[in-house]
């Protein structure tokens, strides 16, 4: 009988390796259902909190961030894009023009958690191939609105709360709580509230430690 797991999967909407990790996560799971029956609940995290209304430049974000664009910028977007495309996730070829602020976004993450968990992965994954698949801005109302009914969510019950601030204590709360437990990357897989995996690792990597975990949680529950 498989083993019941909780996996809560921290990660921004902004974060490139995060889209990876996704899509690896899940066909890792799809291979282990002999061992594993997994929750899958998502966690939000903020890379650029503090990310003004306008954005900025991804060039200029990595000058301001790390003193300068990395000499090696072409070889870790190919091997973004190969991984990516490993797990069925295609990146924009132009690449990604602006570093966005994300808050509004995990907002409605939030609101779709409530309505189900299906529903809440399928907008992070619309919302993941908006943003890094066709480029386009998630901190603009009219495109998370567009994504919103792509995924047959309530576009008028988004818009209400794009209007307020419906959501933005919880997701605050989650985020503190997430930092509280000592998380300061993304993506970060936490199983069962005490195993971490990081990283956007290859579906193989993921199937590995969810099996290993599953039988050592098995074996402790008995």
């Amino acid at each position: 009988m498989p083993t019941p797991l909780r996996i809560d999967f921290v990660s921004d909407v902004a974060c490139p390796w995060c889209a990876v990790g996704l899509a690896s996560l899940q066909q890792a799971l799809a291979r282990s259902a002999d061992a594993v029956q997994a929750t899958l609940h998502l966690q939000p995290f903020e890379l650029n909190p503090d990310m003004g209304a306008e954005g900025m430049d991804v060039d200029e974000y990595l000058r301001r961030k790390w003193g300068g664009v990395p000499a090696n910028r072409d070889q870790i977007l190919a091997t973004l894009n190969e991984r990516g495309a490993a797990v069925g996730f295609a990146f924009n070829p132009a690449g990604r023009g602006r570093i966005v602020n994300t808050f509004k976004a995990h907002r409605l993450l939030h609101w779709a958690g409530l309505e189900s968990a299906d529903r809440q992965l399928a907008l992070k994954r619309a919302l993941l191939q908006a943003y890094h698949g066709c480029g386009e801005r998630v901190d603009h109302d009219e495109v998370l609105l567009a994504v919103v009914a792509q995924v047959g969510l309530d576009a008028g019950r988004a818009r209400a709360i794009l209007a307020g601030d419906d959501y933005a204590s919880e997701v605050r709360a989650a985020e503190r709580r997430w930092q509280m437990a000592g998380i300061q990357s993304v993506p970060s897989i936490v199983i069962n509230d005490r195993h971490l995996i990081s990283g956007g690792q290859p579906p193989e990597v993921f199937e590995q430690a969810l099996r290993q975990i599953a039988a050592t949680d098995a074996v402790n529950s008995t």
